[in-house]
C-alpha cells in the first residue's frame, strides 16, 4: 500500500482586506439574460470595495450601444434552462413574450434596466471599456456608446490595465 500525502485545502479569506483587490469582467454576450450576470457581479464587487473594470466585446457590445441597450432580447429557443419544450421557442412572438416577462421579473426584484445599471456601476466607481476590434467590426464609434464608456481599447490594453485582477468571462 502506497501512502500519499494530501495537501490541506486552500480556502481564501476575503474578510480581512478588500483594498487592492481588482475584478475584470469581460461581457461577450448581448442577450438580456446574459447582460445581467456581469452587471450584477460588477455591482456586488463595487459594494465590497473591489476595483471593477468591465470590457464589452463581440455581442456584449450591445449592452453599451445606445441604439441597442434598451432592446436586448431573451429567447427560450435553445435554452434548456427555461424548462420549456424547445419547440415553443420557435413560435413567432415567443421571444417578445419571454423578453417582456424577464424584464418584468427583473424589475420586480428592484434591479434597474441596463442603461441605469451602467450608470449605477460607474457612479459606484466602476470602469467601462469597449473592445476596439468589436467597434471596428460593427462600424461603431465612441459617440454610438453609452456616455459612461471610458474609451475604445484593444484587448491587449485591457489585459495590461487588469494585471493581477480576478477575471470573469461572461
Amino acid at each position: 500500500m502506497i501512502e500519499t500525502e494530501v495537501a490541506p485545502a486552500l480556502v481564501p479569506n476575503f474578510d480581512d482586506v478588500t483594498t487592492g483587490r481588482k475584478l475584470a469582467i469581460i461581457c461577450s454576450k448581448g442577450n438580456l439574460d446574459m447582460a445581467y450576470p456581469g452587471l450584477v457581479l460588477a455591482n456586488a464587487a463595487l459594494g465590497e470595495g473591489v476595483e471593477t473594470l468591465m470590457f464589452f466585446t463581440f455581442w456584449g457590445f450591445d449592452i453599451i450601444t445606445k441604439s441597442r441597450m434598451n432592446d436586448l432580447k431573451f429567447t427560450p429557443l435553445g435554452n434548456t434552462a427555461t424548462h420549456m419544450p424547445q419547440g415553443i421557442g420557435g413560435i413567432p412572438g415567443i421571444t417578445a413574450v419571454a423578453t417582456a416577462k424577464m424584464k418584468k421579473d427583473i424589475a420586480a426584484v428592484g434591479v434597474p434596466e441596463v442603461p441605469e445599471f451602467l450608470d449605477q456601476i460607474v457612479a459606484s466607481g466602476g470602469h467601462l471599456w469597449a473592445c476596439r476590434m468589436s467597434a471596428d467590426m460593427m462600424h461603431l464609434e465612441r459617440a454610438d456608446l453609452h456616455e459612461a464608456v471610458e474609451g475604445i481599447i484593444s484587448a491587449s490594453d485591457f489585459i495590461e490595465m487588469t494585471d493581477g485582477a480576478q477575471l470573469l468571462f461572461i
